[in-house]
């Protein structure tokens, strides 16, 4: 949104500079005076073109401008205004909400459930919890202690 406010101030920029240079264009005189200094209207040989309306032209001297137009006031309030809008409710506020109520990605609530319900089936049957012998030690085949020689074994 930025991006196209942006180049819409620079296109605007332009035209005013192309503008503003065929208006008026002053001579270097080598007067000691300033009103000796001649200037050419510049204006006359060029088909005069209508002025900008009053509206747009800035009155308060002590504005700065937050970079989206640097000419006028009205038009970089109202881009920023609609910048911080967009970035702020759009993307910040939907876009949390959004996120809050996506489904578990990882399955948390899914796992926790599954959990819950063979702990209960487990009780129900009179089995442990949890069972001491995830694996079945018949398929388990550990080393002799001939094969283990002096190997340090932490249990």
């Amino acid at each position: 949104m930025s991006g196209l406010v942006r180049l819409n101030s620079k296109a605007l920029l332009v035209r005013n500079l192309i503008q503003h240079s065929a208006r008026n264009a002053r001579l270097i005189s080598s007067s000691q005076k300033n009103r000796d200094a001649a200037t050419i209207d510049a204006s006359k040989k060029i088909a005069a073109k209508p002025a900008e309306p009053a509206a747009a032209v800035s009155t308060n001297k002590n504005w700065v401008s937050y970079g989206f137009d640097y000419k006028d006031e009205a038009t970089d309030r109202n881009a920023t205004k609609s910048s911080f809008f967009f970035s702020v409710t759009v993307c910040l506020v939907f876009g949390t909400f959004y996120w809050c109520y996506l489904p578990d990605p990882q399955l948390r609530d899914w796992a926790q459930r599954e959990a819950y319900l063979e702990l209960r089936r487990r009780e129900a049957a009179g089995l442990e919890p949890i069972s001491k012998d995830f694996i079945d030690p018949s398929q388990i085949t550990l080393p002799s202690d001939e094969e283990l020689g002096n190997t340090e074994v932490v249990i």
